[in-house]
């Protein structure tokens, strides 16, 4: 068996765990929006066409915020055609994605139904075919009270209040040759700085993302983020991030060791934004927004899916990358649900892509179910239960060489702390054949505290009756959490006694989440 440990101080705390981590993504894209969130017809569809059934595990799952509307889809979209009566609203070809927008639902319909879900919105402006102006439009439209022709034009359309709007992108991916209206470092810096500028001017309390490398391995990684640093500089509060994973070749290894890849790449536009001037320590701090990060077979897309969709004419809705997640994505999701939290103090955000049937923890058909995908638990459990603060730890465990990632250790974990001092650890066994055992030591200066207790643990690993590629379905749902094996003599998932050191097994290829709780000295010891 492996061996790991993690050395624990409550009162060694990294950063707050920013509730905007837990966020997620909605496009006009595929049946993310239509037949996704908003079906008419649907048996538990609401007055306003959204399902009931998409809506409660949306609640579910505990994201915070969401970025809409796009994506791809963004880059090419008038914001006008969305709102308004719903009979004149214009019938468009979506470019990005090849397909028929009808722009059935547009911002009131959306900014209504992220409300219903406790959701903050986060929009972004079309920096692709548009620019300055359609930006400063639709900011004075959402979130101007009243006396003007954008904002009484919202209040016509049935807004009477504004939407109140705190987050917006300037534009999405623009350094990449597939995006609509791509641009080079200077063109899209200087755009996003003046239409920064603009917009600030009319709303001063919004917080503004600029669009940083589409991914680590674009050939303009790092200048990138430099040059848009350096035009933005004192205009924007955060830069993004995106980043995707897959299996590649039967490379089950490094695709578990995607997290380091991650921890390598927030690392590197840290340190980007630090050489700029605009780290924690300037007058006007930018943080990351990790708004696009998820699992992905884009293999599969560019080969195969992509060519189905240029072939196919302009339909409404189609399915597009409607990827089933296994056992093993689950796994890797969570251990980059680590690797976020690690960045605790550098990562503002991040934003789960996407939400629904789009490369997404919750599927659903027409007419039909709505279902967890596996990949739907370590999100769920780690939004719901990563409170207060991230401690700064390091957990020694044994490393494996992967082809694509090189080191990598096999056992992660990283862990918070509540203000009652209940610490909750998240921990992945990355091994695919071997269990690990992870003894969590507890180093607690506090006089007020005698030691800790096992409340909690529980696990995703390989059902019983599965392997690794064992999905979710709308018939069965074989992977979720299940209570954690601990040790003899404590019986499985009960409490143990206090102690500073609390051993557990992590089965291989699992995520588990451990709950621990202080116990408090009595005022005779």
């Amino acid at each position: 068996m492996l061996s790991a440990r993690l050395p624990l101080d409550p009162q060694l705390v990294l950063a707050p765990v920013p509730r905007r981590l837990f966020g997620t993504f909605v496009e006009h894209m595929g049946r993310a929006v239509y037949e996704g969130i908003y079906e008419p017809g649907h048996p538990t569809a609401d007055a306003e066409g959204f399902r009931g059934d998409v809506l409660a595990l949306v609640r579910e799952l505990g994201a915070t915020t969401v970025r809409y509307p796009g994506g791809n889809f963004v880059s090419g979209y008038r914001w006008e055609d969305g709102v308004g009566p719903r009979a004149d609203r214009p019938v468009r070809l979506d470019a990005a994605w090849h397909s028929t927008e009808t722009n059935a639902v547009g911002l009131h319909e959306f900014a209504s139904w992220a409300a219903q879900a406790d959701l903050e919105l986060m929009y972004a402006v079309n920096l692709g075919t548009r620019g300055i102006d359609a930006a400063a439009d639709v900011l004075e439209y959402a979130n101007h009270p009243a006396g003007t022709a954008l904002s009484d034009q919202r209040r016509r359309n049935g807004a009477d209040a504004p939407f109140a709007i705190g987050l917006w992108c300037l534009g999405n991916e623009v350094d990449g040759p597939w995006q609509i209206g791509h641009k080079t470092a200077d063109e899209y810096g200087r755009l996003a700085a003046e239409t920064a500028r603009l917009m600030t001017f009319l709303d001063p309390d919004i917080e503004l993302v600029a669009a940083g490398s589409s991914n680590a391995e674009m050939p303009t990684f790092g200048e990138w983020e430099r040059t848009v640093l350096t035009h933005t500089a004192g205009l924007v509060h955060h830069i993004s991030v995106h980043a995707y994973y897959e299996e590649q070749d039967g490379d089950a290894v490094s695709f578990l060791a995607s997290a380091t890849a991650l921890d390598r790449y927030i690392d590197t536009v840290a340190a980007i934004i630090d050489e700029v001037g605009a780290g924690p320590g300037s007058a006007h701090p930018v943080g990351i927004s990790v708004d696009e990060w998820n699992v992905w077979s884009q293999t599969r897309w560019n080969e195969h899916d992509k060519t189905a969709v240029l072939t196919g004419g302009w339909p409404e809705h189609p399915r597009l990358i409607e990827d089933t997640y296994t056992v093993t994505d689950a796994v890797v999701v969570g251990s980059l649900l680590i690797s976020l939290l690690r960045h605790s103090d550098r990562v503002s955000m991040a934003n789960l892509a996407q939400l629904v049937n789009v490369i997404a923890p919750i599927r659903c058909e027409p007419g039909g179910p709505a279902w967890r995908q596996s990949t739907f638990f370590p999100f769920q459990h780690t939004a719901t239960r990563a409170r207060g603060s991230v401690l700064a730890a390091d957990v020694d465990s044994p490393e494996i060489d992967t082809l694509r990632h090189g080191a990598a250790p096999l056992v992660d974990a990283v862990a918070t702390v509540d203000d009652d001092g209940r610490m909750t650890v998240f921990a992945c066994n990355r091994s695919l054949e071997d269990a690990a055992e992870l003894t969590i030591d507890v180093t607690d200066a506090s006089a007020a505290t005698s030691g800790y207790r096992l409340v909690r643990a529980e696990t995703l690993t390989i059902p019983a009756d599965g392997d690794r590629h064992t999905t979710n379905t709308a018939e069965a749902q074989p992977v979720g959490m299940r209570p954690l094996t601990v040790p003899a003599p404590q019986a499985a998932a009960t409490p143990t006694p206090p102690s500073s050191s609390i051993t557990v097994v992590l089965p291989a290829l699992s995520w588990s989440v451990l709950e621990l709780a202080p116990t408090r000295k009595t005022p005779h010891e």
